[in-house]
């Protein structure tokens, strides 16, 4: 059953049309910020060939909104209520293969893209996107395309030619996917038994990630590893955050 902070559509619509052709197309819509949902779904629903049949903001809610609605495609934040959304997509791959997955996100593309692309997603496109660039790379995804941008498309590309002796001179790729999510929850103020909690892990676990974070961020002391996530987090998604959300608002028409 979802949860009630979830939203889903009364309405059922078939993938394929009668005679085999391409009918509307169910999207799932994964974002804590109702503001976001709301000026998605009406991005979306301006369109003959696209329909939101659910919402959730968190990951438990979008399992089962997966399992009860069936979409044909998945457009999701990192930032969850609860639960994270590089998990979430690692989850949703590894049970339904097929199903394509576009993350939406504030979160800086060149330290997220390639990473959720690592775990299963389709496409990583950032919050700053105009409505028709977001159903753009939409329709990509359900076609089966990877859909980045063209930073991210030519820092792959050197990645791959160098093969494997690339090094980044951002200190944040040095991180694990697991030690970044993290980093991102110390940066929103949790401890390190919410940490455990939100992540499933055992506070002996999320310790040794920490200890090990602070290692190569060459950072000496817990206090130095709070102030670091801090700034970061705020420096990085927070502000684009409101952005975003005003963004969204407005290619809406919230």
């Amino acid at each position: 059953m979802v949860a009630s902070n979830a939203w889903i559509s009364s309405a059922r619509s078939q993938s394929t049309a009668p005679g085999g052709k391409r009918g509307v197309r169910r999207v799932l819509i994964i974002d804590n910020h109702p503001i976001v949902r709301e000026g998605l779904r009406r991005v979306i629903e301006n369109e003959d060939d696209l329909l939101v049949c659910a919402e959730a903001d968190n990951a438990r809610d979008a399992r089962n909104a997966i399992k009860e609605r069936n979409p044909d495609v998945i457009i999701a934040d990192i930032g969850l209520n609860q639960g994270d959304g590089i998990e979430l997509v690692r989850d949703v791959r590894a049970h339904y293969s097929q199903l394509p997955i576009l993350v939406l996100s504030s979160h800086d593309e060149s330290i997220y893209a390639e990473r959720m692309l690592s775990v299963g997603a389709n496409g990583y496109i950032m919050k700053q996107a105009t409505g028709e660039q977001i159903l753009h790379s939409l329709r990509r995804v359900l076609d089966g395309e990877i859909c980045v941008s063209e930073p991210v498309g030519s820092n792959m590309v050197r990645k791959s030619a160098a093969h494997g002796a690339y090094m980044s001179s951002n200190p944040i790729d040095r991180l694990s996917n697991r030690e970044l999510q993290i980093l991102h929850l110390i940066g929103k103020g949790m401890s390190t038994r919410e940490t455990a909690h939100s992540l499933n892990l055992s506070i002996k676990t999320v310790e040794s990630h920490r200890q090990r974070i602070k290692t190569k961020l060459n950072l000496n002391t817990g206090t130095q590893l709070v102030q670091y996530a801090i700034n970061w987090f705020t420096g990085r998604a927070a502000s684009t955050e409101i952005y975003a959300i005003q963004e969204v608002r407005r290619v809406g028409g919230a």
